[in-house]
């Protein structure tokens, strides 16, 4: 199963081919227009469930499945936790919980602003981590932020995701610490030279193989579209 995660700076409908090139099973999105533009822009596509969430009918999120996969939103979704959306996917091979994510300022707590709502929907979607779960999207999130955040970092995060058994792919893959990526997977308002790694997939471990593996899309070939590289996750069971 390919999964494929992308923050495409509003306006899919005028880029989608791009990324539905890379034949994704499930498409990801972040910053998307609403339901209406999505279906009209993938009518000839293979897409099957389009499932948009959001207030401003132009940058919402949304979960795509392609061919045969069914997605629907979990009934247990709390808007306290906006835009960390669980959904649960069913394949001909096996079931999955996953979690949209888009971390955002917090409406009336600034203490909760972006990681922290990640820390918080962690707590209150305990129970169901038990199941098998991947998370993914734009946690606007770093281990090089740490000590800015007063209600759990990201540090906090991957110790909790660890404790489930649910891991970043990036981070497996390449035997390396979070805060020490390589591969960014944003630039600051289009800058090359403010690259930061903040987008990720975490998969319980039981839907990783030998062969799972994530990479990032190039700055050159993906910058014209978005401040945000998509992030591709191959081999998943």
């Amino acid at each position: 199963m390919k999964i494929i995660t992308w923050n495409c700076n509003m306006a899919f409908r005028k880029k989608f081919e791009a990324v539905v090139d890379l034949q994704p099973d499930i498409l990801v999105l972040q910053e998307c227009e609403q339901q209406s533009k999505l279906s009209v822009a993938l009518k000839n596509t293979s897409a099957r469930d389009i499932l948009w969430y959001g207030k401003n009918p132009h940058k919402g999120t949304a979960v795509i499945s392609f061919r045969d996969i069914q997605i629907d939103m979990r009934k247990d979704h709390d808007p306290a936790y906006e835009f960390i959306i669980p959904y649960r996917v069913n394949t001909k091979q096996r079931s999955f919980d996953l979690y949209n994510i888009w971390a955002m300022p917090h409406q009336t707590d600034r203490k909760k602003d972006y990681v922290g709502q990640i820390y918080g929907a962690l707590h209150h979607y305990a129970k169901a981590l038990k199941k098998d779960s991947i998370l993914i999207g734009d946690f606007n999130s770093n281990a090089i932020w740490d000590n800015k955040n007063k209600v759990g970092n990201h540090t906090d995060i991957v110790s909790i995701l660890a404790d489930h058994n649910i891991h970043s792919i990036y981070h497996q893959q390449h035997s390396i610490a979070h805060g020490k990526e390589a591969d960014p997977t944003l630039y600051l308002l289009k800058n090359q030279e403010k690259p930061y790694h903040m987008d990720y997939c975490f998969a319980s471990q039981s839907l990783i193989t030998k062969k799972t593996k994530m990479e990032v899309g190039r700055y050159q070939d993906w910058i014209k579209l978005s401040d945000h590289m998509p992030v591709i996750v191959d081999h998943l069971k």
